[in-house]
């Protein structure tokens, strides 16, 4: 069943899964286990949200069997034997409302696929139309695209790569669709109605329509394409009648467009935005405060280099009049640093402090075994040790 497999998929798949998986790891290190109670509260909202579409299928859908709707059963089951499927998810039938969809969902580890009345009606005299349909959702449960989606949820937003794979997940159930199918035709007519309506796309050429590909290699066409979770449906037909089709190629400036769009369009939903805001929002805690601390470390160590000329200049007075200075001001040394900080001497034993806006850096004079003086630094009020240099941390030689 490979064949059935769009080959990008395989690609894009392992790339999201792996990203998001570091991704995942690196929010729930760097939020220090935040992200695990974050992501239990996300799963209890999913469970209110899911369980009401889950309800609202069961209370409202009439629910295939051999004796409701033996006809749809039977090609349902078919369909399943078809890819090789031995667990049978649950298949409903629900009130389309005019819209010709279908679409597969999972609660639990329980899956189901939902076909709305209007496809079905529209298939009516099309058997393998709407084993086509079937095929297309089952080849998403198939796929695991239901449940390894959370893995991939820190990723899916990325400008093109999201969209990207979901294209390509697309394309897969597709082609089991088209497995479901009894020929090409029939699954290309099936997709048709998408376009064509109810009733027109049994009179749809499909040559003509394929045609209508070489407009998707504009750059509007193909900017939009590369920001969307679904193929132009003319690319799909195109495909379903000829795996191998060769489909006209994307313009090139449209991606320098496209990846400043991020795509949330497949994310799961309003749940899945939700993910979403959280993702960033995790990401901005992490970021916001990691650049804090960089540019306090910058600030920090340009102190450091600003004051030692201080230091310089106390050692030399030290060393030539043997005694410590009452205060900077004997010793010729201005207090105030041109970055804004202040210096303050202890003259008992020549201890410099560094005071500015975020803390004190406090340097310790000692004596070398060559008679030098040498200077230790350590962080003092208001600053942390890891905002200091490495040499300041470990008392190192300043």
């Amino acid at each position: 069943m490979n064949e059935l497999v769009y080959p990008h998929e395989r690609t894009l798949g392992a790339m999201t899964l792996i990203f998001g998986i570091v991704i995942w790891i690196a929010l729930i290190v760097g939020t220090f286990g935040v992200a695990l109670i974050v992501l239990a509260i996300g799963f209890i909202l999913y469970l209110f949200i899911q369980s009401t579409l889950i309800s609202s299928i069961k209370g409202n859908g009439v629910e295939l069997s051999e004796s409701q709707f033996p006809d749809l059963y039977s090609q349902f089951i078919a369909c399943c034997k078809q890819l090789g499927m031995e667990k049978y998810p649950q298949a409903y039938i629900l009130n389309g409302n005019g819209g010709l969809n279908a679409f597969a969902t999972k609660f639990l580890g329980r899956p189901y696929i939902v076909l709305m009345s209007d496809i079905v009606d529209a298939m009516d005299k099309h058997v393998d139309g709407v084993r086509f349909y079937i095929g297309h959702e089952l080849g998403h449960l198939r796929m695991k695209h239901l449940s390894r989606h959370l893995l991939r949820w820190p990723v899916l937003w990325l400008p093109l790569l999201g969209a990207a794979y979901s294209r390509a997940c697309e394309i897969t159930c597709d082609r089991h669709g088209l497995a479901c199918s009894g020929s090409p035709e029939s699954a290309a007519r099936a997709l048709a109605a998408l376009s064509a309506g109810t009733e027109r796309w049994k009179q749809l050429d499909i040559a003509a329509y394929i045609n209508q590909t070489k407009h998707s290699s504009g750059f509007w066409m193909s900017f939009h394409e590369l920001t969307s979770g679904y193929p132009w449906l003319t690319k799909r037909i195109a495909r379903v009648m000829d795996v191998n089709a060769q489909i006209p190629k994307r313009n090139a400036f449209a991606y320098l467009l496209a990846v400043f769009i991020p795509y949330a369009g497949r994310l799961g939903g309003g749940f899945g935005i939700l993910i979403l805001i959280y993702i960033i929002g995790v990401i901005a805690a992490i970021a916001i405060p990691a650049y804090q601390e960089f540019t306090a470390r910058a600030q920090f160590s340009a102190v450091i280099q600003e004051s030692q000329g201080a230091r310089h200049t106390l050692g030399e007075y030290y060393q030539g009049n043997h005694e410590v200075p009452g205060s900077l001001e004997k010793a010729g040394i201005n207090p105030e640093l041109n970055n804004g900080a202040h210096l303050s001497l202890d003259p008992t034993d020549m201890t410099l402090t560094v005071s500015t806006q975020k803390g004190e850096i406090i340097f310790t004079p000692r004596i070398d075994d060559q008679d030098n003086v040498v200077w230790n630094c350590r962080n003092g009020e208001g600053i942390r040790p890891t905002l200091l240099p490495l040499s300041c941390r470990s008392t190192e030689n300043q």
